[in-house]
């Protein structure tokens, strides 16, 4: 089952690159100017980072307890808040 996973996954990998050169080659002899590719790594650089920030975020927020599921802490005292809370005032009605 396992390997069935590994290797429908290399095939969907080896899919993308085909069509990704088949876009980039079929497009001629399109010449991109300088400050297009500037741009592209520009884009290229930025979107790492961010995407690196945000896989920090998830790190430090798991392993700083951030993730864990609320819970409720009551005083040693008032171990039922129900039963500790005041009464109203049936005369006051």
């Amino acid at each position: 089952m396992r390997l069935l996973l590994i290797a429908v996954l290399l095939a969907l990998l080896a899919g993308a690159i085909f069509i990704g050169h088949y876009g980039w080659v079929s497009a001629g002899d399109v010449a991109m100017p300088a400050w297009g590719w500037l741009m592209m790594g520009f884009g290229i650089f930025f979107t790492l980072l961010v995407g690196g920030g945000l896989m920090a975020l998830i790190f430090y927020s798991s392993r700083a307890g951030y993730d864990e599921t609320p819970e409720l802490e009551l005083p040693h005292k008032a171990k039922h808040p129900r039963r500790n809370a005041p009464r109203p005032d049936k005369r006051a009605a």
